[in-house]
């Protein structure tokens, strides 16, 4: 009996994820409601709030189900010696992304609902953030140690000068989110965060 309520639950789970992301498509973030989505799946409200507390908590998870394998292997960045060019490639991959109108409202949502949800943003920094940080860090850390980023360059506020004109921008519909704009983003970064050669 175990194994086939499992697989309803997981049936349900994912009829649950998808109702919540189509609404959100559909209606906007606003309009979403634990009872639409419910409705949608074929699933009561009890079973909803069983697994979820807010309704940013199922977004969120929605989210993640569309980021294929965001729960799974813990992500890397590439990393083939050449600095600039692996942020160039994935900064315009973020922009594609952010760009991307099957992401662009749910990701949205996550971040209005993060600014008033601490227990929201709790388990945004744990799922999702943190992990995609510690890859950032990651990858600058080998480029420290190739000699291609100053040893004492603070890596959290480094990941935070690389990505953060990125999602300022997109958040703040401030700017045009370009290919051309993350290539200027890496390499003014990247000019005050090398070493300083002596005599230059």
């Amino acid at each position: 009996m175990t194994p086939n309520r499992a697989r309803r639950n997981e049936t349900s789970r994912r009829a649950i994820l998808t109702a919540a992301f189509e609404l959100l498509q559909e209606t906007g973030y606003a309009k979403v409601s634990i009872e639409g989505i419910a409705t949608r799946a074929g699933v009561g409200k009890q079973t909803i709030y069983r697994w979820w507390p807010s309704k940013g908590a199922v977004i969120f998870d929605a989210f993640l189900m569309l980021s294929e394998g965001a729960e799974g292997e813990p992500p890397t960045l590439p990393d083939t010696g050449d600095l600039a060019a692996d942020l160039t490639a994935v900064l315009r991959d973020t922009v594609v992304e952010m760009n991307d109108p099957r992401y662009e409202q749910p990701m949205r949502a996550l971040a209005t609902e993060i600014a008033h949800d601490p227990e929201l943003a709790a388990v945004y920094a744990e799922r999702l953030d943190g992990p995609l940080k510690e890859a950032k860090r990651q990858r600058l850390r080998s480029a420290q140690r190739a000699g291609q980023l100053a040893e004492d360059v603070d890596l959290d506020v480094a990941v935070d000068l690389i990505w953060g004109p990125l999602f300022s921008r997109w958040l703040q519909r401030s700017g045009p989110l370009t290919a051309g704009y993350a290539d200027r983003v890496v390499s003014t970064a990247l000019d005050g965060l090398r070493p300083r050669r002596s005599g230059a």
